[in-house]
């Protein structure tokens, strides 16, 4: 295989395999997250068409972020089951099927079950879980700094790609944009089966930061329905825990306060202060530009530094922001103020948070719990998603959202301070309250 030429060829000169997985799973992340901000740039061409309105359109939104955020820990339950990268493969099938049965649908029930459902699916065995899994299988030393790469591509490519995709749904047409993404799928799909490998012992390989090779763990026993059945037992194991629901709570208003606030309705929010699509797009691609180094810069520090207080300045800072954000008057200098700030914090609570998952209940666990905290992300998410594009339909305007979403995050900063520090140091697997 390529895989095993190039991690002899590696190994040759001092180079983990480990690096190359990462670099696959960042592509990964950053196309099946382009995927899934492509909506963002779409609702109004699906207006014009077909005569929906956004609260309708949004209802289809708010399916797709919670089945992404519900497959969490399903999806890490599959890739222990299945292999990380057969998974990867299967959910860029799902996601690409869900995009091209879009350009045939007429109806809004057909854009429910397409966008909301399958591509909700497909991208869900792909977000953040799959990050906390591939750190936590490959690296010892340098987790958190993985965890940050991972999670800044995951952000960035949600932002990143949509001032292309506004100028080519602007110029072709939404069906365009749509051919676009499929392709950034089947090139990243091609790439995982030339590149990913499960774990390091596959190649005979340390993790990364150890000096001798993990024996891969047994043979699960008792088939697929048993392990699907695993999230929902340590579900019931860490609900009883104060540590689970704070960081669950806090990873809801996390996702209340980005993807399915700004990355869904920000470019049809700057419509209404008469700033065009493609302006508005590479608004968010500047923040996405932040993000990145935010996030990695997240990561660093949660190496280094109490990650309870990193939380509690990333929620706080966001909160500011978003309450700044209605009276910048949708200027240039208003709006540039705002994507610096917000985007170096777009995404930046996630390091923090699977550091202070993989401590409190051990390695083994942290996939499934950080999938289940990440569900509540998406909980928020799909809240924002429908209740911003409600206000505006009701209310002809989307800032009563922003501010709800801005005093969210400030109680969110509180929250995280009130975590104990005992459950932040080397808690191993078993699971303390």
């Amino acid at each position: 295989m390529v895989s095993t030429v190039l991690a002899s060829s590696l190994a040759r000169r001092n180079i983990h395999y480990g690096w190359v997985v990462v670099a696959t799973t960042f592509l990964t992340m950053l196309v099946t997250a382009g995927a899934m901000g492509a909506p963002g740039v779409l609702i109004k061409p699906l207006q014009d068409e077909f005569g929906w309105d956004t609260s309708q359109i949004s209802s289809a939104l708010a399916v797709r972020l919670v089945l992404f955020g519900l497959m969490g820990p399903f999806s890490a339950a599959l890739m222990n089951y299945f292999g990380v990268r057969k998974v990867i493969v299967f959910a860029m099938v799902l996601i690409s099927s869900g995009f091209v049965g879009s350009l045939f649908m007429t109806e809004i029930w057909q854009l429910l079950l397409l966008w909301g459902v399958v591509v909700g699916l497909g991208t869900g065995l792909t977000a953040m879980v799959l990050a906390a899994t591939v750190s936590a299988r490959w690296f010892t030393k340098h987790r958190g700094l993985v965890v940050g790469m991972l999670s800044a591509s995951s952000a960035t490519g949600q932002l990143v790609f949509l001032p292309f995709m506004a100028q080519l749904t602007e110029s072709y047409g939404w069906r365009a944009t749509v051919f676009f993404v499929c392709g950034m799928i089947l090139f990243a799909a091609l790439v995982v089966l030339a590149f990913m490998r499960d774990r390091p012992s596959d190649l005979n390989l340390p993790s990364f930061g150890e000096e001798t090779v993990s024996p891969p763990p047994p043979a699960q026993s008792g088939g697929l329905l048993v392990m699907l059945a695993t999230p929902i037992t340590v579900l019931r194991d860490v609900s009883k825990t104060s540590t689970f629901w704070i960081l669950f709570a806090t990873f809801f208003i996390c996702g209340l306060s980005t993807n399915g606030l700004i990355q869904t309705h920000f470019v049809t929010l700057c419509g209404d202060f008469g700033i065009l699509p493609v302006a508005a797009a590479s608004v968010l691609a500047v923040m996405g530009i932040f993000d990145f180094f935010g996030t990695i810069g997240s990561g660093w520090l949660s190496d280094r530094f109490d990650n309870r207080w990193l939380l509690f300045w990333y929620y706080g800072l966001r909160g500011l922001s978003l309450l700044f954000l209605p009276f910048s008057d949708f200027t240039f200098y208003g709006l540039s103020i705002f994507a610096v700030f917000y985007g170096l914090d777009w995404i930046a609570t996630v390091p923090p948070t699977v550091k202070i998952a993989a401590d409190r209940f051990g390695r083994e666990k942290a996939g499934i719990v950080f999938g289940w905290i990440f569900t509540g992300h998406q909980l928020g998410a799909a809240t924002a998603a429908y209740g911003a594009g409600l206000s505006r339909t009701e209310l002809s305007s989307y800032l009563p959202a922003f501010f709800i979403a801005g005093a969210f995050c400030l109680l969110a900063s509180v929250l995280a301070i009130t975590l104990k520090k005992s459950g932040l140091t080397g808690a191993g697997p078993a699971i303390a309250h």
